[in-house]
């Protein structure tokens, strides 16, 4: 049997994560916005870390009730997220530029591109900060330590979303997901509609890291950094495998 040997001057082919690994890798990052969300509702200013409209709107109900506090929660919670957007996005662009040769995609067009694990990696470091922090403060953040907490976890999840949005999934998300219940509900009632399991399975994961963070909060609160870190640390290693065994 004869091995095709790639045209001189390109890389050769690398193989990337199937559609439904990449599906799993999704959960498992949804599952970690769940959690870090309940972390940040609880015991970070009644805010959210990755669902920015959620924000926008309690800054407006900030303004109208005349709270600084939940004005100045609010809006680092958004500005956070923005920088994670920001410093995830530069991340794809410069490794990408330093490497243009892009992985094969597969059948779906779906990839584990070569700068996602780094991506992730700058994702975990900042959780990891997140876990430190929450055990320094004994698992009740407050004053300064609460802001510079929660503007950590909200880059993190910011550096998540531009990610995910780097993988080639379209309108897929794993921080805001009311696009995927619409998709999904949507999908049911149409005719010939394609519902598939990618899309109940990242509301499943959801609701999963929610539950089980607001379980934690109640009886081990000192663990819930640990639920975003878990979903973050699976994501990457499978990712990476795929791609080191493909």
């Amino acid at each position: 049997m004869s091995t095709a040997i790639p045209p001189r001057g390109e890389a050769p082919a690398v193989a990337g994560p199937s559609p439904r690994l990449i599906s799993v890798i999704a959960v498992s990052l949804t599952f970690a916005s769940g959690a870090s969300d309940v972390a940040s509702f609880t015991r970070l200013g009644d805010v959210f870390t990755s669902v920015m409209t959620g924000n926008i709107t309690v800054f407006g109900l900030a303004l109208a009730r005349g709270s600084a506090t939940l004005a100045a929660h609010t809006a680092l919670a958004f500005a956070g997220y923005v920088a994670g957007v920001a410093a995830g996005t530069l991340i794809g662009r410069y490794r990408t530029a330093r490497n243009p040769a892009k992985p094969a995609a597969n059948s779906a067009g779906e990839h584990w591109p070569a700068h996602m694990t780094l991506t992730l990696a700058a994702e975990f470091t900042l959780l990891t900060g997140v876990l430190i922090g929450w055990e320094v403060t004994d698992s009740r953040p407050a004053g300064v330590a609460q802001y510079v907490i929660l503007a950590i976890a909200a880059c993190a999840m910011g550096i998540q979303s531009a990610a995910v949005g780097q993988l080639g999934l379209g309108s897929v998300s794993t921080t805001y997901l009311t696009g995927t219940l619409t998709g999904l509900v949507g999908a049911i009632f149409q005719r010939d509609g394609k519902v598939g399991w990618r899309r109940p399975a990242l509301l499943t994961g959801l609701l999963a890291g929610a539950s089980l963070a607001g379980l934690l909060v109640a009886n081990a609160a000192w663990a819930v950094p640990c639920l975003p870190l878990l979903g973050v640390s699976a994501a990457t290693v499978l990712g990476t495998r795929s791609v080191n065994s493909g």
